[in-house]
């Protein structure tokens, strides 16, 4: 049984504390709140702190499925929230999703509904009221989010099971439910909360292996580490491997695309990608579906407002040769330098832009196949077919494959290569 099997099996039984998996990775250090953004929070003897003043602390990076442990202390009375699938804005409880951290016990909470108390889905769901340690004592907690499923430990008992897509049928006004990917985040409410070893186990999105093998395509990424890839770097190693996924950090200020060691001529590769932080709002063209850009009354380029996410993969060795992934209004897909080439036909520009948009929202995982065929290229995304045969004049013969760093966090997986 291959690694995201395991995790996944692992993840629906992992109820016990005793049961650890291996490579959890720190959300917090300890020291400060690097990578995290909010209001009225404090680090005190390495812990997170809900002042006075607490509001929203809320992760920077986004996540789609994974294992959340953390450890928390209530005062007499607290109350706090873990928001889930957060989208960055607005009422956690209803944009994204809360999970309740309350002191159970206290008077002042013996009339809530049941849905409000500790573990619950607020408004949503309820939660067992057990487990829960009294307040000035340390509680453990395992929070775990696959697909429709949210499931919560509480001290190795179990108290709740969530399917997220039959709560959206009972609750359909409900936007949070139907998301699927965002930021974690404590929903404060002023109440003194005490947090500590918050770490994360992501868990990628799950492969047919088997299937993949007898099709004759060769995984290229190990899921350990970056044996057979290459970068330049000055020093800071912003691609690396995470339990089956390939992320880069996002930080800017280095040209340092990742590089297959090896060369390919034709072949076929599948990979799956997303969005692992958010994006700074920027002004970009909007293009048509002829490949031109639009053009406003003024003769001028007509621009909308996105949130600037951009990567891509280029193919065999060559920049101009780039499968954009981004979140510009004609989707990934995109063949940038072949699109805007004044050179090139009107029907290569047309060829070289996606069809329609097949992008799932930003964080969620995407499914995408590129071929390569002597000049030819055809993508195909989330099922869609996106570019159909695209000519590209003058692509090296062959070259590596290479992912691109344009700024922002991205995570890749499954990475496979049929040569053909």
């Amino acid at each position: 049984m291959k690694r995201n099997a395991v995790i996944l099996l692992l993840a629906l039984s992992a109820l016990a504390p005793a049961l650890e998996i291996e490579k959890f990775r720190p959300l917090f250090n300890g020291k400060d709140l690097t990578g995290w953004t909010g209001e009225g929070y404090i680090v005190e003897d390495g812990c997170i702190v809900c002042t006075p003043n607490g509001k929203n602390l809320v992760t920077d990076a986004t996540f789609a499925a994974y294992v959340l442990d953390f450890d928390f202390k209530l005062e007499p009375g607290s109350n706090n929230g873990l928001g889930i699938h957060y989208p960055g804005h607005g009422d956690g409880a209803y944009t994204g999703m809360e999970l309740q951290i309350l002191d159970n016990a206290a008077d002042k909470w013996k009339d809530l509904k049941d849905f409000q108390y500790h573990g619950s889905l607020y408004n949503l769901l309820p939660a067992k009221r057990e487990g829960l340690k009294p307040a000035g004592e340390w509680n453990k907690q395992r929070v775990i989010v696959f697909d429709t499923m949210v499931k919560v430990a509480l001290n190795g008992k179990a108290i709740l099971d969530a399917n997220l897509a039959e709560l959206a049928d009972k609750h359909p006004d409900h936007v949070g439910l139907k998301c699927r990917s965002g930021q974690i985040a404590f929903l404060g409410h002023g109440d003194k909360v005490t947090f500590r070893n918050i770490n994360i186990y992501e868990i990628p999105p799950l492969a047919n292996e088997k299937g993949a093998k007898a099709a004759g395509y060769t995984q290229i990424f190990n899921g350990d580490n970056l044996t057979g890839w290459k970068y330049k770097s000055t020093g800071e190693h912003n691609w690396y491997a995470s339990n089956g996924i390939l992320k880069h950090t996002g930080k800017k200020g280095e040209t340092n695309d990742l590089w297959t060691e090896e060369n390919y001529g034709d072949f076929t590769m599948l990979f799956d990608w997303r969005w692992a932080e958010v994006g700074e709002k920027k002004a970009q063209p909007v293009v048509l579906p002829d490949g031109t850009e639009k053009l406003g009354p003024d003769g001028k380029k007509e621009l909308v407002e996105i949130e600037e996410l951009d990567s891509g993969i280029f193919l065999r060795g060559d920049s101009k040769c780039q499968i954009n992934l981004w979140n510009w209004n004609c989707g990934s897909g995109e063949i940038y330098g072949y699109r805007t080439d004044p050179k090139q036909s009107p029907e290569t520009k047309a060829a070289c832009t996606p069809k329609h948009k097949a992008d799932f929202p930003a964080g969620q995982w995407n499914r995408t196949m590129i071929t390569v065929k002597g000049q030819q290229v055809s993508v195909t995304m989330n099922g869609h077919s996106l570019i159909e045969n695209a000519i590209l004049d003058g692509m090296p013969p062959e070259g590596p494959i290479g992912l691109q760093h344009h700024g922002q966090a991205i995570d890749f997986a499954n990475i496979w290569v049929k040569r053909d």
